[in-house]
């Protein structure tokens, strides 16, 4: 396919500001996702918004492939307004706080897709995917139905790092939470009658695996809350929170282990009780060199200067999710920097490339 044309890089930056002043939290994506339906209803597509939220639509290719692309709506909270300017040839916000190129960058991106291929046809069937709340746990893309799709691979926009970047694993991620309960008393004239919840909970924090556990393996301990706001109560409850997360879904599992028996240690050392929840929050992937989803994304990034990197993720995507639905995904860096941050910016020229890569990699996907 050929080079984004000057009209088409011009619309590309202003759908991509409009969208960023947008303001679209996890779970307030609703104008977000109107915006998005309504230019896609406009190049005569067809639009399904399922029951949480997200959007899917379709154009037909010259050919019997299917590929899926697919952008998330929602960002991280927006502590300040959002206006976009450039400086020194990157989009900003103007104020302290995030810019939103996380994902907009990725949806504005599609959108342009969507547009030629509905105009010009595309060498390979597309799916479009709209997901929301992928910040809070990629909850919009686990509540969609992956079943409907028909695309053979598919591929997200959702890495923040220089173009190039291919992420080709992505860890296997616990999340647990454990309450523990002792016994009050008061803490002045009848302690020893006490068992507290807070000593047992820090007992097992200060024994349960933390931070870098190996080269593709971490645990963390993100909230410790505990007893009363009185100093003369032996605290009674404590909860904590924490995280493992592995591309070695055996080490993910080894170290979750590790973490659960410090939890218990705990409650026994303070005589008290623990109730612990695990959830499988993310299922983690391996992607294979030589397979298709990531031969064509090597092959349109090499096609317009880029040398292509694989690489080995700890956050996870939406990618992970349609993974485990059956359907290979890669997730391919966008040049995006400092997401999540009020630092968030992307440049110009890495926006108007990606576009670029997307049309090339729709002809790489035919081929691959």
């Amino acid at each position: 396919m050929r080079p984004a044309s000057e009209a088409e890089k011009a619309r590309l930056n202003d759908t991509f500001v409009d969208l960023c002043r947008i303001v679209s939290p996890s779970g307030d994506e609703a104008a977000c996702a109107e915006r998005v339906e309504r230019e896609l209803r406009g190049m005569g597509l067809e639009v399904i918004r399922d029951e949480a939220g997200n959007l899917l639509a379709r154009v037909k290719g010259r050919g019997e492939r299917t590929v899926l692309l697919c952008a998330h709506l929602d960002t991280v909270p927006a502590h300040a307004p959002i206006e976009p300017v450039l400086v020194d040839g990157a989009w900003e916000n103007e104020h302290d706080g995030i810019l939103g190129a996380d994902n907009k960058a990725a949806v504005a991106m599609l959108l342009e897709i969507a547009r030629r291929c509905s105009i010009e046809s595309s060498p390979v069937g597309v799916e479009l995917v709209f997901t929301v709340q992928e910040e809070v746990g990629l909850l919009g893309a686990k509540r969609f139905d992956a079943s409907q799709l028909q695309a053979e691979f598919g591929y997200v926009f959702d890495h923040a790092t220089p173009i190039g970047e291919i992420v080709t694993s992505s860890p296997t991620l616990y999340r647990i939470e454990a309450h523990f309960l002792g016994k009050s008393a008061h803490a002045g004239l009848r302690p020893e009658e006490g068992h507290s919840a807070i000593l047992a909970a820090a007992h097992a924090a200060a024994h349960m695996p933390h931070g870098r556990i190996g080269p593709q393996t971490t645990a963390n301990l993100g909230f410790f809350h505990g007893g009363v706001e009185s100093t003369n109560v032996v605290p009674e409850r404590a909860r904590l929170l924490a995280e493992v997360r592995s591309v070695d879904p055996d080490k993910a599992e080894e170290v979750l282990a590790g973490v659960i028996d410090a939890l218990h240690d705990g409650a026994a050392h303070g005589a008290c009780d623990v109730d612990v929840i695990t959830e499988k929050q993310v299922v983690g992937y391996r992607q294979k060199p030589s397979s298709p989803a990531v031969v064509a994304a090597e092959a349109a990034l090499t096609a317009h200067g880029y040398e292509p990197k694989r690489i080995a993720t700890g956050g996870a995507s939406d990618a992970n999710v349609f993974e485990a639905a059956g359907i290979p995904c890669v997730n391919v860096a966008n040049g995006t920097q400092n997401n999540h941050e009020p630092t968030e910016r992307v440049p110009q020229y890495a926006l108007e490339a990606m576009l670029d890569i997307g049309f090339t990699l729709l002809q790489e996907a035919a081929a691959a």
